[in-house]
């Protein structure tokens, strides 16, 4: 198969968009819509973009005649290399293509002490994944709709804003070895921020509409409890809420859902290399 492996340019992440969206509906995760809604697609453009932007030697594309065949991007914070997302059309999987590209992405790596993704159930990645010297732990999702008599009181959580940021590149760095940095101000736009700050702990967490937290960081276990109670609250009181990512590192996490009456679903995994799994913390499932 005559491929080029070449570097992502902006021009290429409308036809990126639509090819993550072909090759990840068939997967959904439990909770999941199986095809983006405008919303959604408008921001995982805003993701690609700012990753694109921050880390273009992360980024590549796989084409042939002009045509899209499969992307990859990744990103460096600290010393922490992060696979974004990487998709491959799904009649060419299994043809190479998915190694060749994973290689280039892998060359931003180079110096990094770590490595992080999320990974989806597709057992070709997995092996992948595996062969690129990651660990692969299971991921949990929990999914259904709320008892809120079981919703307890909340307290000491406030709104945070951009002059939060500092604070919570200090939680990342103790949670998961490396800071969000520039992620934050995308986090920040797509979702609403959450924040505990007080000397017996503290805590961030990014939720998203509907109630589901995009990323939860704590100090401790109960911080980290509190902030969700705090995006289990804000779910719809008709409807499911999803909170997605949930490794057994993070088993205070199930333990919120179960008392929230959610049922548990074992679906993709955390793939890490060099580094143990982040606690207490629900990883973004791009920015991780």
């Amino acid at each position: 198969m005559d491929v080029l492996i070449r570097p992502m340019a902006a021009a290429d992440i409308d036809a990126a968009e639509r090819l993550s969206d072909e090759a990840f509906s068939p997967m959904a995760e439990p909770g999941m819509s199986t095809n983006r809604t405008p919303e959604q697609q408008a921001q995982w453009r805003t993701r690609a973009e700012h990753v694109l932007g921050t880390d273009p030697a992360g980024c590549w594309v796989a084409e042939r005649d002009g045509t899209m065949l499969g992307f990859a991007t990744s990103f460096r914070r600290d010393l922490t290399w992060f696979l974004a997302t990487y998709a491959v059309r799904p009649e060419l999987q299994g043809a190479g293509l998915g190694r060749a590209l994973l290689d280039a992405a892998l060359t931003h790596s180079r110096g990094c002490l770590r490595g992080m993704l999320s990974a989806s159930k597709d057992p070709k990645a997995f092996r992948r994944y595996r062969q690129a010297g990651f660990t692969l732990h299971p991921q949990m999702f929990l999914v259904g709709q709320v008892d809120r008599s079981a919703i307890p009181v909340v307290e000491h959580v406030r709104d945070g804003s951009e002059s939060d940021f500092d604070l919570l590149d200090s939680l990342d760095r103790r949670c998961r070895d490396a800071a969000h940095g520039p992620d934050h101000a995308v986090l920040f736009a797509q979702n609403r921020l959450v924040v505990v700050d007080r000397a017996s702990g503290s805590g961030y967490a990014y939720v998203a509409d509907g109630g589901k937290p995009a990323v939860v960081c704590a100090s401790s276990r109960k911080v980290a409890s509190t902030l969700l109670w705090e995006a289990v609250a804000s779910a719809p009181v008709e409807g499911d809420l999803t909170i997605p990512h949930v490794t057994a590192a993070n088993d205070w996490a199930i333990d919120v859902g179960l008392a929230a009456r959610l049922s548990v679903h074992t679906a993709g995994y955390l793939a890490l290399r060099g580094m143990k799994p982040p606690a207490p913390y629900v990883h973004h499932g791009a920015l991780l």
